[in-house]
């Protein structure tokens, strides 16, 4: 029996610094089931407490763009709304940090699903978020809940110089074009929810 694919939201938190852009991440454990000893962003699966608080959000605004609503509305296994949810709880539990309800919208920015045969499997929403949306101080990390040891900072550079999962290389290209001020084509999409992978946009 395959190991079930579940929904699940990410955040790369970035800044803009006199020395160039930063994205905050941190490292797993050595002993996690899944992707042990990698750098990431901060994320995980949605919980039914999102899905309570896609309830309650759904009829406030999102901090998400119009675009990038529709793609989700269209293209997600939950309402956008528990994505958003679960993106800005994982962000508050691993690194102390919050958003401010007036935050800049969230940039919906990779999807990808894992591939059969790993030990977790998840359909992952990879959303951009703007530091200066944060409720509080950026650097002050005091009240990260150490699931992420090593969390820091990072110029984009050294963040793709670390031990990366592979996808976590990908969007990393990704996001330092789109910071530069490239654009996309549509939101890159790896498939791997059949026997065969596919890369697709969602547009």
């Amino acid at each position: 029996m395959s190991e079930p694919i579940r929904p699940a939201a990410t955040v790369i938190l970035w800044r803009d610094t006199p020395q160039g852009a930063q994205v905050l991440m941190g490292q797993r454990g050595a002993g996690a089931v899944f992707m042990p000893s990698k750098f990431v962003f901060p994320g995980g699966a949605v919980d039914p407490e999102d899905m309570t608080a896609h309830t309650a959000l759904r009829h406030e605004p999102l901090p998400l763009s119009d675009l990038c609503r529709a793609r989700l509305d269209r293209d997600a296994p939950v309402p956008a709304a528990a994505l958003v949810a679960a993106a800005l709880r994982e962000l508050t539990e691993e690194t102390g940090l919050s958003m401010r309800r007036d935050t800049p919208p969230l940039r919906l920015v990779f999807r990808a699903i894992t591939p059969p045969g790993r030990p977790r499997r998840f359909d992952a929403f990879f959303f951009l978020a703007d530091a200066a949306g944060l409720a509080g101080d950026a650097d002050d990390l005091s009240a990260a809940s150490g699931e992420l040891a090593y969390l820091r900072w990072l110029p984009l550079p050294e963040a793709r110089a670390l031990d990366l999962p592979f996808i976590t290389e990908v969007v990393l290209a990704e996001v330092t074009a789109l910071v530069a001020g490239g654009d996309q084509p549509g939101v890159p999409f790896f498939d791997n929810s059949g026997p065969t992978p596919q890369f697709r946009r969602l547009v």
